[in-house]
């Protein structure tokens, strides 16, 4: 039988809640995104907690329940899934272990803020590269994970990523995918800020009234260019997964897919056309484009955005890129 940490972080830095768990409810900056500022709190985080501790004991399975307050918590957890010494001396994650984690979340940041801590732990140094390691990739197969969402109705209102995965959200279903599911590999998208991305990125503002600000930057996926820096941007989406695809009631990603091995970037920006008698007006154009990378350079001074709900302000180049399958959830 299995050992299962279920893990739940306790703390604003290892616990991030600014701004919103989906791209759809806010453009970074807006009022939505404002009123959420503070960590995201449900009302009874340990009721799901313990439901899913019950149905994992009910089956037979050792069960402890972790409240991480610092990096070193989490990585204190991780490193129970670390596979024996190799002769390279890597710290690699073991593919038969008998451990399994469960991640409790009440924001797709706290997910993000395991995974990035786990990206660290097994991401081999460059000099270091090992040969088993897939050409596209910088790191290896990623232990799976469960997730437990801590609020239910984040699924309908915000569209939180288990939502848009379609994974369970009853704890005791939580329970049986860890124990008797599956692994679903899923795409990461990893940056040159040291972060990961398993959603998205909204690049943008907008006022007091919610409407999107214009910024300037450079847009390039691959070698397409998306936008040269010269025009006004009213968004940009970095997407891996849905929840970053509309502005308002325009759709920027066109069918993001989590698992498809790209990309998708989308860039709004405002053009204007005159009609037959000469009247100015202002259409919103949407320019796509799925690749392995995309590379963003403001032109202004500071650019807000929302990173898998996270909030921060890009002031220089910023490069996102796909590792293909390198995490994965426990699914049905």
């Amino acid at each position: 039988m299995y050992d299962v940490v279920l893990l739940t972080l306790g703390s604003e830095r290892d616990a991030p809640g600014g701004g919103c768990g989906s791209g759809e409810a806010c453009c970074g900056g807006a009022a939505e995104a404002a009123a959420e500022k503070t960590e995201e709190r449900c009302e009874t985080p340990r009721v799901p907690v313990l439901a899913c501790t019950d149905a994992l004991t009910t089956r037979g399975a050792r069960v402890e329940a972790v409240t991480a307050r610092s990096d070193a918590d989490i990585d204190a957890v991780l490193a129970r899934l670390d596979g024996p010494p190799r002769e390279d001396g890597l710290t690699w994650p073991d593919p038969d272990s008998k451990t399994r984690l469960v991640v409790a979340t009440a924001s797709d940041g706290q997910l993000r803020a395991v995974l990035r801590r786990l990206v660290r732990r097994y991401a081999p140094p460059p000099s270091r590269r090992p040969d088993d390691l897939p050409g596209n990739r910088t790191v290896p197969d990623l232990p799976p994970v469960g997730v437990l969402p801590l609020d239910p109705a984040r699924s309908t209102t915000h569209r939180d990523l288990a939502a848009q995965l379609g994974l369970p959200r009853d704890p005791a279903t939580v329970a049986a995918a860890v124990l008797d599911g599956a692994p679903r590999r899923l795409d990461l998208l990893r940056n040159d800020g040291g972060s990961v991305t398993l959603d998205g990125a909204l690049l943008g503002a907008a006022d007091d009234a919610g409407r999107p600000l214009h910024w300037r930057g450079r847009v390039e996926v691959d070698d397409a260019v998306l936008s040269d820096g010269e025009e006004p941007i009213m968004a940009c989406a970095v997407g891996n997964a849905g929840g970053y695809a509309r502005l308002d009631d325009v759709a920027l990603l066109a069918d993001p897919d989590p698992a498809d091995g790209r990309l998708e970037v989308a860039v709004a920006v405002p053009v204007v056309t005159r009609s037959a008698l000469g009247r100015k007006r202002v259409r919103l154009e949407v320019r796509r484009a799925r690749g392995r990378a995309v590379a963003v350079i403001p032109r202004d001074e500071k650019v807000p955005f929302l990173d898998d709900g996270v909030e921060g302000e890009l002031s220089r180049k910023r490069s996102w890129w796909i590792e293909p399958g390198a995490w994965a959830v426990w699914t049905i």
